[in-house]
């Protein structure tokens, strides 16, 4: 049978081919409008078996809401992927560049191709809420005048025509998503060569630099550290951090290590480096 999973946006969305990517053509996604329900739609038995969310692009960088959502939740990451972002403009059959009169897509979407929508003009830019959206909009209305920026599965799926392929000005720009699962349908990955934790200190001087010594004491890669405000206590933050190691039994070494050093410290899950998809 195959996993349904939660996905923000619309089908056809980045979101819908890092999952596909991840758990295979046949996954059944379901949409949503926002990260907060996609997180909700996750958590439910009754409605999906998990939620592919994006967390950081290598252009924009981290998307701390997300992390917030990730924080507050009882969700487990179980993997990751970093899939390369291609723009591609896209039209009904038929229509030329020269037909077009408006560029429809997310206002991201537009910033990330503006090199290309500069050599024209006269185009009228117009921001949606998606760019899958616009590409089903352009496809319902059978607009001759009007192209949308999506991506090649959403003219795949709006039987649209790529009329400029791949032009965002960026042509390094990835998306890292990570695949949430429910913290009973989770299990420890003994192959696991990555994890994501998050923890306090109690702020006193060089807290947090011994958490830090005790982690490349350990061998462990620190990948990424990203600082968060704890909203019931002011000026005070949690950390979440990205290790990446040789063996779940270094891991778990190194957090046996770190707890006496942490107010508080959750596992989100120990999962496998995530590939790259172009």
């Amino acid at each position: 049978m195959a996993k349904k999973v939660s996905i923000q946006g619309y089908e056809g969305s980045f979101h819908q081919i890092a999952a596909q990517s991840f758990f295979g053509k046949d996954v059944e996604v379901i949409p949503c409008d926002t990260f907060r329900e996609v997180v909700k739609i996750a958590a439910n038995s009754k409605e999906s078996d998990g939620g592919c969310m994006a967390i950081e692009n290598s252009i924009a960088g981290s998307i701390l809401p997300n992390y917030s959502l990730l924080q507050k939740s009882n969700l487990k990451i179980a993997g990751e992927i970093y899939l390369q972002i291609h723009q591609n403009l896209m039209v009904n059959p038929g229509v030329s560049l020269d037909d077009i009169r408006e560029v429809h897509s997310h206002p991201m979407a537009l910033l990330q191709c503006i090199d290309y929508l500069e050599k024209h003009p006269h185009w009228k830019l117009v921001e949606t809420e998606d760019t899958a959206l616009s590409a089903k909009n352009i496809h319902q209305h059978r607009n001759k005048h009007t192209a949308a920026i999506a991506s090649k599965l959403a003219a795949e799926m709006y039987e649209l025509d790529i009329i400029a392929p791949k032009i965002q000005s960026n042509k390094n720009n990835y998306t890292r998503f990570l695949f949430l699962q429910r913290e009973d349908k989770s299990n420890v990955m003994q192959e696991g060569d990555k994890a994501s934790i998050n923890f306090n200190t109690d702020h006193s001087r060089g807290s947090l630099a011994k958490v830090l010594t005790k982690i490349a004491e350990g061998g462990i890669n620190l990948s990424k550290l990203q600082s968060m405000p704890i909203p019931e206590k002011q000026w005070k933050y949690s950390f979440h951090a990205d290790m990446e190691f040789d063996s779940t039994e270094q891991f778990n070494t190194v957090i046996e290590q770190i707890k006496p050093l942490t107010e508080e410290l959750k596992i989100y899950g120990v999962y496998k480096k995530g590939k790259t998809v172009s």
